[in-house]
């Protein structure tokens, strides 16, 4: 049995993030997550891929992001469970949460904070024939290591975020980028549009809109793909055809838990992010309420919020005075010592 005072169920950037705001409260915790590995699907998914809305940070790659937040929450001594999946939970007569793994883990802690992002999730796929056929053999859904993209013909199809974001990316690879989207509008951050279209201006991107891939052809390795547009089609030769229309998400068995559910979100009450079931809360992309925006900068004031309220349960009737770390300092649970500037101490207590 592994007790804490917080069961993070999802070991992403925000679930990283409550680690380092728990500790400065002296909670401890542990997290479990399905992926071998910590930093849920930007070290899963899209490692290389670059984020721009971290403050601080005018660029950071996800995978270095992970990285980032492992550092920070290190002297906290975390606990992880993982490769293995939250199944079940319970709560005692004492008001403690067990939650146990499919693999028969159990974990004791007075509060949960699902921190699983999108839950469990599976690419949308095109419907075009062959499709599993080339699967691993020159179309992928992930982009994990885009150097393997390199001077290479790459067809990407797709109107968001992601399908703009890797265009750019790999356009400055110098791989031969085809852009192709069933409209002519996009769906993704204006600035991304704007980049794409100035590197399509510098014959660095091949944009065709309004189009679809309609075939897929080659042996046992995709050699080209057929590109349909207004009445005409066109055939481009390829070495990797990506089609990120986004991901098909699932809370699993979280979605069994009694939870408030909407949309496949967990609804919360905006105060702490608490759900219906006083003392599991939901933070970051698995939660919803009115206004909720699905971005990493988000999660981490989320879990910064449910921590305070954490606190009050794990010590009831105990007051916490919130005092800037610039002033205190911080403390690690292996006896590590942060101490602030003594100029800015100074300052700050004139």
């Amino acid at each position: 049995m592994i007790k804490t005072d917080i069961i993070i169920i999802g070991a992403g950037p925000t679930g990283l993030f409550t680690v380092f705001e728990a500790g400065l409260l002296k909670l401890k915790c542990h997290l479990i997550d399905a992926l071998a590995q910590p930093g849920g699907q930007c070290s899963e998914i899209y490692p290389k891929k670059p984020i721009y809305d971290i403050p601080a940070y005018p660029e950071i790659l996800a995978g270095d992001l992970t990285d980032k937040l492992l550092e920070q929450c290190k002297q906290f001594e975390p606990g992880f469970t993982l490769g293995e999946r939250a199944e079940e939970i319970t709560k005692g007569d004492d008001g403690i949460f067990t939650v146990t793994t499919n693999k028969g883990t159990q974990h004791q802690a007075p509060v949960v904070a699902i921190a699983g992002g999108l839950g469990s999730f599976e690419p949308r796929k095109p419907q075009l024939e062959n499709l599993e056929k080339f699967e691993d053999n020159g179309i992928e859904y992930i982009i994990k290591d885009p150097e393997i993209y390199r001077d290479k013909k790459v067809v990407i199809a797709g109107g968001g975020d992601s399908a703009l974001d890797w265009s750019i990316f790999l356009a400055n690879i110098n791989a031969e980028v085809t852009l192709v989207h069933r409209r002519n509008e996009f769906r993704g951050a204006l600035d991304s549009v704007e980049k794409v279209i100035e590197l399509k201006k510098q014959n660095k991107i091949n944009i065709i809109t309004p189009a679809e891939i309609v075939k897929l052809n080659g042996d046992k390795v995709l050699k080209s793909v057929v590109i349909a547009n207004n009445d005409n089609e066109q055939e481009v030769e390829v070495d990797h055809f990506i089609p990120l229309f986004g991901l098909s998400p699932k809370l699993g068995p979280i979605a069994n838990w009694g939870l408030e559910i909407e949309k496949n979100a967990i609804k919360v009450d905006t105060y702490d992010y608490q759900t219906n079931i006083p003392g599991i809360f939901a933070i970051g992309d698995v939660n919803t309420y009115p206004g909720k925006l699905k971005l990493i900068l988000c999660g981490f004031h989320e879990a910064t919020l449910m921590c305070q309220s954490a606190y009050k349960i794990i010590n009831p009737g105990k007051k916490h005075v919130l005092k800037y770390t610039t002033v205190t300092g911080i403390d690690g649970f292996d006896g590590s010592r942060k101490e602030a500037p003594k100029s800015v101490v100074q300052a700050l207590n004139k």
